[in-house]
Order: C-alpha cells, then sequence, then structure tokens
C-alpha cells in the first residue's frame, strides 16, 4: 500500500473565478474589442510574455524579436485598452497584466492554437 510521500493528496482546486453574467450589447462589444486586441500575433505574444512576469520594452524586444518602434505601439495601444499597465522603475518602465482573466484568457488561447497546430485531443 502506497504512503502518503509516495501518493500524495491532490492540491486543492482553486475557487471558479468564473462568473455569472448576462451578456448585454455593451458586454459583447467590451468582450469583441478584448478579442480584436488579442487578434494580432505580435500583442498577444506580448500579452503572453507579459502574463508571466512584469516586462520592460526592451525586455519584450529581445523576448519577441519585433522592432522596438513596434513594440512601443503595440503597448500604447494595450494600455489605452486597459489590457496592460505600466509604471516607471528608475529609468526603465515596467509592464504587465493586472487581470486574472485576462491572464487566463491568453493561456488558453495559446494552448487551444497548440492543439490545433498539433493535433493533441481536446478536453474540458
Amino acid at each position: 500500500m502506497p504512503t502518503a510521500a509516495e501518493n500524495p493528496a491532490p492540491a486543492p482546486v482553486p475557487p471558479s473565478r468564473v462568473h455569472p453574467v448576462v451578456p448585454s450589447p455593451e458586454l459583447l462589444e467590451s468582450a469583441a474589442a478584448t478579442l480584436r486586441m488579442l487578434a494580432e500575433p505580435t500583442r498577444l505574444h506580448l500579452l503572453w510574455q507579459l502574463t508571466h512576469r512584469p516586462h520592460t520594452v526592451t525586455e519584450l524586444v529581445e523576448a519577441t524579436g519585433a522592432a522596438r518602434t513596434v513594440v512601443s505601439q503595440h503597448l500604447a495601444k494595450l494600455r489605452m485598452s486597459g489590457l496592460v499597465e505600466a509604471r516607471k522603475q528608475g529609468r526603465h518602465v515596467i509592464y504587465s497584466v493586472p487581470d486574472g482573466h485576462l491572464h487566463r484568457l491568453v493561456a488558453e488561447i495559446v494552448n487551444h492554437a497548440d492543439h490545433r497546430l498539433t493535433g493533441e485531443p481536446v478536453h474540458e
């Protein structure tokens, strides 16, 4: 019979972060606006990077391979849309994604695309 050390208890399941809403026209437009911001590959890559940890523009340029001006323009759009925040730290501006829903959305869409490209079976 396995011991507790050999068969640890499963980690507790976090409470659902999905809350019931009624999709009004304004809510659907807001959701569609967010999806439009995600629909550009460079912006999606920037958001994916920022969901892992805050970054400077220089770090994002290195991580994405995009030109500095391109990264800056996309970050400006993401800031204006409220999807990323920026704070000054000395001479640097640090960008982050403060919204847990957006963290999960970006992770899910990247994983969904991975399943489509690799043929990995879908799951719940």
